[in-house]
């Protein structure tokens, strides 16, 4: 299976204008009140709104690789601590390396992030993060690191016109006694950075353009480190369908292709999640 810059720009329009004629067709009429912008995660960079006050997010991705045997998926859960400024969330991830007898949860994530007072109607978010890895992943089939590890990632966001926004992220992680296959230990330190390019085309529309950079720190047999240096863009789209429930599903799809010493990866990556309040006044209505 391939996935080349050609058919990326083929699948990406037809998708929009798919979607786009899909909204038109269920809303003939001009709606009396324009839906508020899609705030929600990108695929590859994180983005910096926390969850408002009473409402959850269900978020699943999946990444196939260019040759269909490997795969990785994750779901990650959020939810606000009393209010937007405080969220804690989980992260499952399930990988398959190669065979399918090499498939298993990896490494699982503890997240706590605080929201700094610029809040999600501003147009900066500053949303630093704090997590907690822990080892759950097997070593030997390359889905975990063996040891417990934290991680920091400084997410922000910010709108550039009313149909541009930017966000950016920088992070580390520290593994003080990572494993390898040979069952040696010691210290692992990995880094990341990003820029993402989003285009609201619509209100229930977005275009991105996402470049994530990761240097990945292992250890080798012989005890030794070796650091891994990738950099993938990723052009891609979501959209969000508002059902009159509340609930908020946003469908998105992007490939992911290497560039400069990276050049040659190819995947294919897709997105859903799922928003919506866990709280309800007296009357009935949502509290958000």
């Amino acid at each position: 299976m391939t996935f080349g810059s050609a058919q990326t720009t083929k699948w990406i329009l037809t998708l929009g204008v798919a979607f786009t004629s899909s909204i038109g067709a269920q809303q003939p009429g001009p709606p009396p009140e324009s839906p508020s912008p899609i705030q929600d995660n990108s695929f590859l960079i994180e983005e910096a709104y926390n969850q408002p006050a009473g409402v959850v997010q269900h978020i699943n991705t999946f990444s196939l690789d260019r040759d269909g045997k490997s795969w990785a998926y994750s779901f990650t859960q959020e939810w606000p601590l009393f209010s937007q400024r405080h969220q804690l969330s989980y992260t499952l991830p399930v990988e398959r390396n190669g065979s399918p007898l090499n498939t298993g949860v990896g490494d699982i994530g503890l997240n706590y992030r605080y929201q700094l007072p610029t809040g999600r109607d501003h147009t900066l978010a500053v949303a630093p993060r704090l997590s907690l890895l822990i080892p759950t992943g097997a070593v030997r089939t390359g889905r975990g690191s063996g040891g417990a590890g934290a991680q920091f990632n400084l997410p922000v966001s910010a709108m550039i016109s009313p149909t541009v926004v930017t966000h950016f992220n920088a992070g580390t992680t520290y593994t003080p006694s990572a494993e390898n296959a040979s069952g040696d230990r010691g210290a692992t330190m990995s880094f990341n950075a990003g820029q993402s390019l989003i285009w609201l085309a619509r209100p229930v529309l977005n275009f991105m353009l996402e470049l994530a950079y990761t240097s990945t720190d292992a250890l080798l047999e012989d005890g030794g480190n070796a650091r891994t240096n990738e950099l993938v863009l990723a052009p891609g789209l979501r959209g969000a369908i508002n059902l009159p429930s509340g609930l908020q599903i946003v469908p998105g799809i992007a490939i992911p292709f290497g560039i400069g010493t990276s050049r040659g990866e190819r995947s294919l990556f897709f997105y859903v999640s799922f928003e919506h309040s866990f709280t309800r006044t007296r009357d009935g209505g949502s509290d958000d």
